[in-house]
């Protein structure tokens, strides 16, 4: 019993997890440039265009190590 209490739990965490990501991303693309900061490849020929959001990617990554480190100590 005490398994599916754990898993009920975690489903949980990650519903609110997920909406609050969902929020930051719908109302900060707003204010936050994401995906359009220096540092960020974007190359755009005849034929197409490639974008490759390099420093959003490390900004992110850091993000996400401090959340991960101060909840799963």
């Amino acid at each position: 019993m005490n398994n599916m209490n754990d898993m009920g739990k975690l489903l949980i965490l990650l519903g609110i997890i997920l909406v609050v990501t969902g929020c930051i991303i719908y109302f900060g693309g707003r204010y936050l440039p994401l995906g359009r900061l220096p540092g960020d490849i974007n190359y755009t020929g005849e034929n197409g265009s490639f974008h490759f959001p390099v420093v959003t990617c490390i900004i992110i990554s850091i993000v996400l190590s401090v959340i991960g480190n101060i909840f799963f100590r």
